[in-house]
C-alpha cells in the first residue's frame, strides 16, 4: 500500500489538479506490477511499479528505445522516476493475444506477430543488448534438475544420472550457441503480445521485454509457437515456421538456407527453453509461493518429450521424464495440473 500511495502522490505532481482513479492490471512472475490509471477525461495510461531493491528499469527503458527503433509497437514512455522505479507508460490495452486467439482470427495474428518479430531481429547488431551466452543458457538449464526434478518430483539423481544430465547439457549448448545471433525479446508469447483493437493499430503491442538479449535466431519463434500457455497444431505450427523462414530470408537474415537445418536448431533451441521453463515455473511455486504456473507445465513437459522421442541424443532426458511419469504413477497420482502431464502411450 505504501508504494500505491506514492505512485498516487508522483502522479498528482504531474497532473495537478486533475482527478484519476487507479487500479491493478496485471502482475508477472517478477516484482514488477502494473496498474491502469483512468484520468477525468477517461483516457488511461499504465504505471510500472518496480521496486528498486529488487528491480531495475533501465534495461527495459535500453530495450524500448532498441524495439522502437525497429518500428514495432512497444509502449511509449511518458514519465519516469528511476529513483522509486516508477514508469508512466502509454496504454496497450487489457486483451493479450492469449484472450483473444480463435480459430478465426489466429492465422492473421501470428502473421502480424512473426512480421514484428522480423522487424526485430532486421534491427539486430552486437554490443547493443547483453549476450545470450553459455553462461546464461547453462544457468537456465541447471534449474531443471535441482527445481523440477529434486524439488519438484523427489527424484534422487544419482553421479551417473548427472553424468548423464551434462553430457545432454553439453550437446544441447553447442548447437544453441551454433546459430546466428539477434536480439532475441526472450519471452515472445501469447501473455506478452497485446491485441490492440481499435480500427489501423498496429498488431502486436508488445511488453515485458527487458530480459532482451542477443542470442539464437530460432529462439523467439520457439517462444511465440511453443508457447507455455495455449496449444497449436503441430502441422499449423509447421507452417508458421516455414512462413517465419522465408519471411526471414527474404529480409536477409541469417537463418539456414535449408529449412531442415533451421527446424533441427528450432527444435534443439526448444528444448533448452522448456528445460528452463520447467525449473522456473517449479521454482515460482516452491519458493515463490506462485501456484498459477503448475498448471502450465504438463503442455511445457509434452513439448520436451515431443522433441526427445526424435532425436536420440537426447534419450537420457526421455529416461528422465520416464521415471518422473512413473514416480507420479507409483504414488497414485492423477495426472493433475501439479504433475508432468499425460502418460506414455
Amino acid at each position: 500500500m505504501e508504494r500505491q500511495k506514492q505512485i498516487k502522490t508522483w502522479l498528482s505532481a504531474l497532473w495537478p489538479g486533475r482527478d484519476f482513479n487507479m487500479a491493478p492490471a496485471s502482475a508477472d512472475a517478477s516484482f514488477r506490477r502494473y496498474f491502469r490509471v483512468t484520468l477525468d477525461d477517461q483516457t488511461t495510461r499504465i504505471v510500472m511499479d518496480a521496486p528498486p531493491a529488487n528491480e531495475d528499469c533501465r534495461p527495459w527503458l535500453k530495450v524500448q528505445q532498441v524495439f522502437l527503433a525497429a518500428g514495432v509497437h512497444v509502449p511509449e514512455v511518458l514519465a519516469q522516476d528511476l529513483e522509486r522505479g516508477f514508469l508512466l507508460l502509454s496504454d496497450l490495452g487489457n486483451t493479450t493475444y492469449l484472450q483473444a486467439l480463435d480459430a478465426d482470427n489466429a492465422v492473421a495474428l501470428y502473421a502480424d506477430a512473426i512480421s514484428a518479430l522480423v522487424s526485430i531481429q532486421r534491427a539486430s547488431r552486437p554490443g547493443v543488448l547483453p549476450e545470450y551466452d553459455s553462461a546464461l543458457l547453462r544457468r537456465e538449464l541447471d534449474l531443471f534438475p535441482e527445481w523440477f526434478l529434486v524439488r519438484h518430483h523427489q527424484i534422487v539423481l544419482s553421479d551417473s544420472d548427472r553424468n548423464a544430465i551434462e553430457s545432454v547439457f553439453q550437446r544441447i549448448l553447442a548447437t544453441n550457441l551454433a546459430e546466428p545471433k539477434v536480439f532475441v525479446h526472450r519471452d515472445y508469447h501469447s501473455r506478452n503480445l497485446m491485441h490492440i483493437g481499435s480500427p489501423g493499430a498496429v498488431n502486436p503491442g508488445i511488453i515485458d521485454f527487458q530480459d532482451a538479449v542477443y542470442g539464437p535466431i530460432s529462439y523467439d519463434m520457439v517462444s511465440l509457437l511453443k508457447d507455455a500457455y495455449i496449444d497449436w497444431d503441430e502441422d499449423l505450427a509447421l507452417d508458421w515456421l516455414v512462413r517465419y523462414w522465408e519471411q526471414a530470408r527474404k529480409a536477409g537474415l541469417p537463418v539456414a538456407a535449408d529449412f531442415g537445418d533451421f527446424f533441427r536448431d528450432y527444435e534443439w533451441m526448444g528444448v533448452q527453453r522448456h528445460i528452463k521453463v520447467l525449473g522456473i515455473f517449479a521454482r515460482l511455486f516452491h519458493r515463490d509461493g506462485k501456484d498459477g504456473y503448475l498448471k502450465d507445465l504438463p503442455r511445457v513437459a509434452r513439448y520436451l518429450r515431443k522433441a526427445c522421442e526424435r532425436y536420440n541424443e537426447l534419450a537420457p532426458l526421455r529416461k528422465l521424464l520416464d521415471r518422473v511419469e512413473d514416480k507420479v504413477t507409483v504414488l497414485g497420482y492423477t495426472m493433475d495440473a501439479n504433475q508432468l502431464g499425460s502418460r506414455r502411450g
